[in-house]
């Protein structure tokens, strides 16, 4: 690592990464397969990172690498429209109809950027509701308390972002409608979109209260705003048509990525055909990207979509519901929602950010590091989600609860 601290910021090329957190230092992983990786020493860890989402099949699926290699070998990126691009958006709009049209992107940031660029070509307005502690991506009017690694550094936003763009984002608390309700009275005809994870998983795994999703649905509606689901990391995780398909609500905008790349870069926005079609060049707002629908991400993302029928999703949740059943820790709580889970350092799951800021932070690093000593993986920080794989059966989930004592 002293290498990597010379060529990189911290060391690291995305902040967690650094443990800041937890302390120590991070292992370097060199390979992984299914739910197990291995360090550069060849130390072997039960892996509950899991690339921080994408990998719901677990390491190195045979699927998936399989597909990678064959559109690789047929040359890679064209620059034009591919019959793998068709295919994988089928296959997400199969799932989540509320994507009538979609377009592809290399990240989240860029697509949660983009979806609230066409919100506010939609509704003519400027300002966006998010709620503490949601993160969606590092563009800048989106870092105004954001959560995950920005919690996890202790830093207040971001140097760097213009007072004028953060003005143009009003904050909310997550499951109190009332605070979203005030916002949206208080700045009458001025919002344009409010965000939201539908699972709130960059302050550790927080649920939706009964009614909060459906609540905001009304809301938005009433105030002629859009409502935008950033699916990053619940969609096509916490059920085949993500959170919006389990808890009954249909958004105008989703923001995805993660799983549809089959663990490779990749990013996309859809909604409604009538919103969409105000992209380029279609409409008038300009999104674009030379690497975008590349072909080897969309045939991992399609090998990795196909692969998760309803037996897989039911294998997984069970083997997630022996996880957090057996995760008893004195002082603690677990909250989980499908594969999400994280274990908070304080009497009762959180219901919002700054509850989960209430947590013990220093009892999670102690927990963190008697884990890896023990060969269990987790992410280093208490603001982030477990990811649970269809690789965790039941003699992975075994071990990592014998590694509890």
């Amino acid at each position: 690592m002293t290498v990597a601290a010379d060529l990189f910021p911290g060391g690291v090329n995305s902040p967690v990464r650094a443990y800041r957190a937890v302390g120590g230092e991070p292992p370097v992983l060199v390979r992984g397969e299914g739910a197990v990786v291995w360090d550069e020493a060849g130390r072997r860890y039960i892996d509950y990172v899991g690339a921080f989402g994408p990998l719901l099949l677990g390491h190195a699926n045979r699927g998936v690498v399989e597909a990678i290699h064959s559109a690789a070998e047929a040359g890679g990126s064209f620059g034009v429209t591919g019959p793998g691009e068709v295919r994988l958006a089928q296959l997400i709009r199969k799932r989540m109809p509320s994507i009538e049209r979609i377009r592809f992107v290399n990240s989240g940031t860029e697509a949660a950027m983009s979806a609230l660029r066409v919100a506010r070509a939609a509704t003519g307005r400027d300002l966006i509701v998010k709620f503490d502690g949601g993160y969606h991506g590092h563009a800048d009017s989106l870092l105004v308390e954001a959560g995950s690694g920005v919690a996890t550094l202790s830093i207040p936003g971001s140097a760097g972002v213009a007072r004028a763009v953060a003005a143009q984002t009003v904050v909310a608390a997550y499951n109190d409608l009332d605070s979203v309700e005030a916002l949206l009275e208080s700045h009458p005809g001025h919002v344009a979109a409010v965000i939201v994870e539908p699972v709130a998983a960059n302050m550790g795994v927080v649920a939706p209260a009964t009614g909060f999703l459906k609540g905001l649905r009304e809301l938005t509606e009433r105030a002629g705003a859009l409502l935008i689901f950033d699916e990053v990391i619940t969609g096509f995780r916490v059920a085949p048509g993500g959170a919006q398909a389990l808890y009954g609500v249909r958004p105008d905008l989703t923001v995805l990525g993660k799983i549809i790349g089959g663990g490779l870069p990749v990013g996309a926005y859809g909604g409604r055909a009538d919103l969409m079609d105000l992209v380029a060049p279609s409409g008038p707002v300009y999104q674009a990207g030379t690497l975008s629908g590349h072909p080897v991400v969309m045939a991992a993302g399609e090998a990795a979509l196909a692969q998760l029928t309803p037996e897989v999703y039911a294998g997984i949740e069970a083997q997630a519901a022996r996880l957090e059943a057996g995760l008893q820790v004195r002082g603690a709580s677990v909250a989980r929602v499908g594969s999400l889970l994280t274990l908070f350092f304080r009497e009762r799951p959180p219901r919002n950010f700054a509850e989960a800021r209430g947590s013990d932070v220093k009892a999670f690093a102690q927990f963190f590091h008697s884990m890896l000593e023990a060969g269990v993986l987790l992410p280093p920080s208490q603001f982030e989600a477990w990811f649970v794989s269809a690789a965790h059966d039941a003699p992975v989930i075994d071990v990592t609860l014998e590694a509890l004592a």
